[in-house]
């Protein structure tokens, strides 16, 4: 039987693959593994999976990344706004600052 072996290098990294080993049984897979594959290079633990035990999901099975349009996250997509929508923000503004104004007036007047 054919077992993959995936390798990590020190505690926290991802495991590798670093190869395959063919044994008769998981006990003795586990020990070729170590000498094949942990004995030389720093090794901090071994994966050693059945080769018939590892399935794979690829792009015909699924849509990676999502299938959401998710176009609103490109400002490029926002050049298209009405006109009237800018108009209408910027008398708003300047609405904000005429009564910014004024309370700035009554509160100096309040004060003398």
């Amino acid at each position: 039987m054919i077992y993959e072996v995936f390798r990590q290098e020190e505690p926290g990294d991802y495991h590798r693959h670093a190869g395959n080993v063919h044994a008769p049984d998981r006990e003795m897979a586990k020990l070729f593994a170590s000498i094949q594959h942990g004995r030389r290079m720093q090794t901090n633990s071994l994966w050693v999976v059945p080769r018939s035990e590892i399935g794979e999901v690829d792009a015909d099975d699924v849509a990676f990344g999502g299938s959401t349009d998710k176009a609103y996250r490109w400002a490029m997509t926002y050049n298209d706004i009405d006109a009237s929508f800018a108009r209408e923000v910027e008398d708003s503004e300047a609405e904000q600052r005429e009564a910014a104004r004024k309370r700035r007036e009554a509160t100096r007047e309040g004060a003398d």
